[in-house]
């Protein structure tokens, strides 16, 4: 009998974090994963010496702005040429920061939507071919502030809310073959940067479990919603250890 070809997964933004834990994830299941990242490529060559050692040729790096909108398409291309399939799309890159009121500048907007939901957008279009060809799916990042916007940080807000009708709508256009679903993440993984820590704690106290989440909480939801979800689309799940169900 001949072996059945390896299926393959493009997972955005996912050098570090919560984005290197999916990669891990899917690795470890089986799949031949290209990682994409923009600036961090020395750990984006960490994560792929690590995982080619433990499978040979199951890991590529492919760098890229997703800002360059206009060069997408050449991206997806790169993508799919590299084992000549796509079975799986990650929509994990994300840029998160404040923009209060009086400070918005054309410049976050352009920057949030850009990365936060045009990409997304674009790319599930690009690939939307060979996904539907292997029956593949699409996960989306999300985050529990697409319903509870959090003060401060509008326009992150309206990104990532468009993100989860992002994630509505494909499901209905790539439909029947395509699934198309989204995770949505509380307090896991937040910017290392001191600032962030008064509100990170806050949150935290307001969440039902108490404690912070782990980026593996989010790698195995994922890995969920790509193996054994086959009637589930359309869907946002949240892995917030509770936080939605507090005020």
């Amino acid at each position: 009998m001949s072996q059945l070809p390896t299926r393959v997964a493009l997972v955005t933004g996912a050098a570090r974090r919560i984005g290197a834990e999916i990669v891990r994830k899917l690795h470890a299941q089986g799949m031949n994963v290209i990682l994409h990242y923009h600036g961090s490529q020395d750990a984006a060559n960490d994560i792929a010496n690590e995982l080619n050692a433990l499978r040979a040729n199951s890991l590529a790096t492919l760098q890229f702005n997703l800002l360059e909108i206009e060069k997408i398409d050449s991206f997806i291309q790169q993508a799919e040429s590299i084992w000549g399939r796509l079975d799986v799309l990650v929509n994990n890159a994300s840029t998160f920061y404040p923009t209060p009121l009086e400070d918005i500048n054309i410049q976050h907007w352009n920057d949030l939507l850009g990365v936060n939901l045009q990409a997304p957008l674009f790319l599930s279009k690009g690939c939307a071919s060979q996904l539907t060809q292997h029956n593949g799916s699409i996960v989306n990042i999300v985050d529990i502030h697409a319903d509870r916007p959090l003060k401060g940080y509008p326009v992150y807000a309206i990104a990532k809310a468009g993100l989860a009708m992002l994630t509505k709508s494909m499901a209905r256009e790539l439909a029947p073959t395509v699934r198309v679903n989204g995770v949505a993440p509380g307090a896991i993984m937040w910017p290392e940067v001191e600032e962030y820590e008064p509100l990170h704690q806050e949150i935290i106290q307001r969440t039902a479990l108490k404690r912070e989440g782990h980026p593996s909480d989010i790698a195995e939801t994922v890995w969920f919603l790509i193996s054994k979800a086959d009637y589930i689309t359309g869907q946002i799940i949240s892995v917030d250890g509770g936080r939605t169900l507090s005020n």
